[in-house]
């Protein structure tokens, strides 16, 4: 099985060599880059083809924002984690704006971090849960201006289940044995939704469902 590619970026030293025991010591994941700046940070993404690039928010140079709009622009195939000591709202929303995936903060790592960076390379987005409700109730407050309740009122019970666990990251296969279907119903249970809620892609739905509140459940 493939390891998840991790790109560790973040001007402390001490942390950086943490981090890199932890992450080396899962078997499905490995360290495979460490930056200090912002500008090594896009340079080594480019190089190293990370899946995740677990990203400081201030670090010297370019900080943890530009990095992160230049990686998602030069490098698509990468996914940014943002890892951090700010638990500030303003921050979340600026960096999911510059195209982050997943935010973290830094006291939580021992116990978050691990399943994070999996949700985040599955496609999936991880948000601090004290940071979350904020961001989900701006969105809430734009879908309602656009007139999407009664799309997510369409959805059937299992239908949001279906929902919620794609937009977490999960696989058709994950999705099934958790919910005791068979992977052709999973399936089916996507392609409904997309046709119901007129989306076309894994990124559209998890969108949707952090709109709407599911990821904060």
């Amino acid at each position: 099985m493939a390891r998840i590619r991790v790109l560790l970026a973040d001007d402390h030293a001490v942390l950086r060599a943490g981090l890199r025991v932890l992450i080396n010591g899962e078997p499905d994941m490995e360290v495979v880059g460490e930056a200090s700046t912002g500008e090594e940070a896009v340079g080594l993404a480019l190089a190293a083809k990370p899946d995740v690039v677990l990203l400081d928010l201030t670090m010297p140079g370019a900080g943890g924002i530009e990095a992160t709009r230049r990686i998602v622009h030069d490098c698509p195939p990468a996914r940014v984690l943002i890892l951090t000591m700010h638990d500030d709202v303003a921050y979340l929303r600026s960096v999911l704006a510059a195209g982050a995936s997943s935010y973290v903060l830094k006291r939580s790592a021992d116990t978050e971090l691990l399943s994070a960076i999996r949700i985040t390379h599955r496609g999936g987005t991880y948000l601090e849960p004290s940071l979350a409700g904020a961001v989900v109730q701006d969105a809430l407050g734009r879908r309602a201006r656009h007139g999407d309740a009664s799309a997510r009122n369409a959805l059937s019970d299992r239908e949001r289940e279906v929902l919620c666990l794609v937009a977490q990251g999960h696989t058709n296969q994950e999705i099934a044995k958790r919910l005791s279907l068979s992977v052709k119903t999973v399936e089916t249970y996507r392609a409904r939704l997309m046709t119901k809620l007129g989306l076309r892609t894994r990124a559209d739905l998890v969108r949707y469902a952090l709109a709407v509140g599911l990821l904060a459940r």
